[in-house]
């Protein structure tokens, strides 16, 4: 249990706030490359309660910037690409990508208003089809050199979903192994041919068995947390019988995403993007080591739950989630369908638009939040006092950092520690792209 204080240094996020600066020291989704397609890529973005636009200028280059016209503070989303920037349509006065002020057609001519006028710009790069930006000061870190940078394009797809409640207790749910069994129930399993891209629906590797079977019928696992340069490493073990135990390894990528299997042959990387205090965006990339990633599919099957152009869920709270009682009797743990993105949106949802951390009662299963959190504060901290935090890292040791592995297997009971580091070794030797080096201990 969290004093309300505590509550509020490790959830607000807005410019000034401890929490705030320290999201500022790492590179932060801001939209998916899709979202600039088309005739005009110009996107308003809200990020950690800054309003900001975003787009595209004739050359292609990506460009971030505040989204209040210097002049008289009109909105720049509205703006026309145009002369090599981007041009607010109040008084046409023109930015290039960098904040530099081109033109100030209305002046006088022979003005030099322009030359003092600069729009605050920030460092913006795509990666894996994520548009990440820097909000920092000072330069911003080296990218690690994880799986879901590494992968080439035909093997990584991206994708986002909004959230309206706080970025913490979105993240939470993603380094809670237990909660699985419950939230994530079916009593019936289905067959393989239709679990590609769906979560807990594939088999796991080395056995026949169903993740969602495994889950339902092994609800309490032996979960252990270790701490990695990266963050967190999860195992959670489910004994099956003295021969064979379900192992399911899991990462908490500091400061805000987890990477988790999605099958045996593809991961998922997913940050939970502040918007503001009381929403925020889940980005995630998905990772084959084996095949190029069918996008077609995985984009149309998430296409069913979310609307565009904001990727607003089509189930949520203003619906119920879709309960429907029958269902919660006789199909799902939940009666809220079969998705699992809406499962763990009632779940953070339903703790409020900030969780109120002073209520809650921890147990032994939620031993990884309670890590996280330690890690957290401290982080805050060492911001705080001028020191640099875990992954604000520099070219040497992003190039050194690798996977983090990640995998959801059956194997020995007695030897569980050696099979799961075979099955990831195993996948990355198998893949086209994969570095074969084992991946490195934090």
């Amino acid at each position: 249990m969290l004093s309300a204080a505590q509550n509020d240094l490790i959830t607000r996020i807005t410019p000034g706030k401890p929490a705030g600066n320290l999201l500022r020291r790492y590179w932060q989704p801001a939209a998916l490359a899709v979202e600039l397609e088309g005739a005009r890529p110009i996107r308003p973005v809200r990020l950690l309660g800054q309003d900001l636009v975003l787009f595209r200028d004739e050359a292609g280059q990506l460009g971030l910037l505040d989204r209040d016209c210097p002049h008289r503070n009109a909105d720049l989303a509205f703006g026309r690409l145009e002369d090599g920037g981007l041009r607010c349509p109040f008084h046409g006065w023109l930015f290039d990508r960098n904040g530099h002020c081109l033109q100030t057609p209305a002046e006088p001519k022979g003005s030099r208003l322009c030359k003092n006028i600069r729009q605050k710009s920030y460092p913006v790069v795509e990666r894996s089809g994520i548009i990440f930006a820097y909000l920092g000061e000072g330069e911003p870190p080296e990218f690690p050199a994880l799986d879901c940078f590494l992968a080439p394009e035909p093997y990584v797809f991206a994708f986002k979903g909004l959230i309206e409640c706080n970025w913490l207790q979105a993240l939470e749910v993603g380094m809670d192994p237990a909660h699985a069994s419950f939230l994530h129930r079916f009593f019936e399993d289905e067959k393989q041919d239709a679990a590609y891209g769906r979560q807990f629906r594939a088999t796991s590797a080395d056995s026949e068995i169903p993740m969602t079977q495994v889950l339902r019928e092994f609800p309490c696992p032996d979960i252990s947390v270790e701490s990695m340069d990266y963050g967190l490493r999860i195992i959670a073990l489910r004994e099956i019988n003295e021969q064979k135990t379900h192992v399911r390894v899991t990462n908490v990528l500091f400061p805000q995403a987890f990477v988790i299997p999605l099958s045996g042959t593809m991961t998922i990387t997913q940050w939970h993007v502040p918007i503001d205090d009381t929403s925020c965006y889940w980005y995630a990339i998905f990772t084959s080591f084996d095949q190029p990633v069918d996008k077609e599919t995985m984009r149309d099957q998430r296409l069913k739950l979310y609307t565009l152009p904001d990727y607003r869920p089509r189930i949520g709270r203003f619906n119920d989630y879709g309960f429907d009682p029958y269902e919660q009797a006789h199909q799902t743990y939940t009666g809220m369908g079969e998705d699992i993105n809406v499962h763990d949106q009632w779940a953070i949802e339903s703790q409020g638009r900030i969780q109120d951390r002073t209520r809650e009662h921890l147990g032994q299963t939620d031993k990884a939040i309670i890590a996280f959190r330690r890690l957290l504060m401290t982080a805050i901290r060492q911001v705080e006092e001028g020191e640099k935090p875990i992954m604000v890292l520099d070219g040497e040791q992003a190039m050194s950092m690798r996977g983090p592995a990640t995998m959801d297997g059956v194997g020995p009971t007695r030897a569980w520690q050696e099979y799961w580091r075979n099955v990831d070794q195993r996948r990355r030797v198998g893949a086209p792209w994969a570095c074969s080096d084992t991946v490195r201990e934090g």
